[in-house]
């Protein structure tokens, strides 16, 4: 598939609280993102696993956006610390994998965030048009 008519697959993380109201504004809102972001609710972002991470680019996600709850978490006053860590342990076996640490994005969405979610999207969905298809990119072990 030539990169002119490849649409990224982007697997979100997201947040039942905090940052799917604001997902599901983007919806009935009528915002248009990709038809190729699937979202996956969690209670907390700090509870998301890099082995889970690995495992999205595994199934053939391009990428791997993370919808935090930054400061306005209600599990953990250090929440946007803990998700942050999971980046940054997350990007570590992408490179021993050799999937470019581009391919993940995170950013604190809240309830009110359609526009910003929208935008995160479109601008993921732009870096991971240039970086390809994850199949031409990956060699992981099963």
């Amino acid at each position: 598939m030539s990169k002119e008519n490849f649409i990224p697959k982007i697997l979100v993380f997201s947040t039942d609280k905090i940052s799917d109201p604001g997902i599901d504004q983007a919806g009935l809102r009528k915002l248009h993102y990709s038809p190729a972001v699937y979202v996956i609710s969690l209670p907390c972002s700090s509870g998301i696993k890099a082995r889970w991470i690995m495992h999205a680019f595994q199934q053939g996600f391009d990428g791997v956006f993370i919808a935090a709850d930054g400061h306005e978490c209600s599990y953990s006053p250090k929440c946007a610390e803990h998700t942050n860590t999971i980046i940054v342990e997350s990007q570590v076996l992408m490179k021993e994998n050799n999937i470019s640490p581009k391919r993940i994005r995170m950013a604190a969405i809240c309830s009110v965030c359609a526009e910003p979610f929208v935008n995160h999207m479109e601008n993921f969905s732009r870096i991971l048009s240039e970086l390809g298809s994850i199949s031409a990119e990956k060699s992981l072990v099963p």
